[in-house]
């Protein structure tokens, strides 16, 4: 019997008879106010079956209970013209009756189980089916926009703190041109030194601008061409 037994819980026996004579059959239990039997007795024709409903009242149930109900199916052959079947239980001999006897055992449903009849009892989702313009989007595609897009955008900022770097730089070798040219005029003596130090700092300005506008184009046409 499996739980919960918060309800009429029902199991079925099925009584088959392989003789060639018709049986009579009773069921019993050692708890008759636990449990309801449909049908308790009956005559089973040769060759022939009956199902026997089994329901057991609601209780309390205590998993560390041992369960100590037990059934028996008596059996005996019916006599013929047979008018009263009480009669036939009293006036069988001992010898004549035979019996099964079964022990109840209570389960209660694994957790599995439950998410399974949970799952089970949902509706299913509903597709639709219109038609579209054009060809849904992959999931797989999409994240790997997103991967490539984070990628650029990390690029874009270390791009911009190199920038920031060499716009330092420019402007510390523009600040040491203009020193240089200040000396430069005040040496009345036009020595070749100052001179080419006059030189090499106006030099240096197109230099960097040179090189800050190739990182930006290389870096854009690899991007948008690859």
């Amino acid at each position: 019997l499996s739980g919960p037994f918060t309800d009429v819980v029902t199991t079925n026996l099925k009584l088959r008879n392989p003789s060639d004579r018709r049986v009579c059959f009773k069921v019993k239990t050692t708890a008759p106010r636990r449990y309801c039997v449909r049908p308790n007795s009956g005559i089973i024709d040769p060759g022939s079956s009956v199902i026997v409903s089994v329901m057991l009242q609601p209780f309390d149930y205590d998993p560390n209970e041992k369960s100590k109900h037990k059934f028996m199916v008596q059996t005996t052959y019916a006599p013929p013209n047979i008018s009263d079947m009480e009669a036939v239980w009293k006036e069988a001999k001992p010898d004549e009756l035979m019996d099964s006897k079964l022990r109840c055992v209570f389960e209660m449903p694994n957790e599995n189980d439950k998410l399974n009849d949970i799952d089970a009892s949902k509706p299913a989702p509903v597709l639709n089916t219109s038609k579209q313009d054009g060809p849904m989007p992959k999931p797989h595609s999409v994240s790997l926009n997103d991967t490539e897009t984070r990628k650029l955008v990390e690029e874009c900022k270390r791009l911009q703190a190199e920038i920031m770097k060499l716009t330092d730089e420019n402007r510390h070798l523009r600040d040491e041109g203009l020193r240089l040219r200040k000396v430069a005029h005040s040496d009345k003596s036009g020595s070749p030194t100052a001179l080419a130090l006059r030189d090499n700092g106006s030099n240096s300005l197109p230099s960097l601008l040179v090189v800050i506008a190739a990182i930006f184009i290389g870096f854009f046409l690899g991007k948008f061409i690859l």
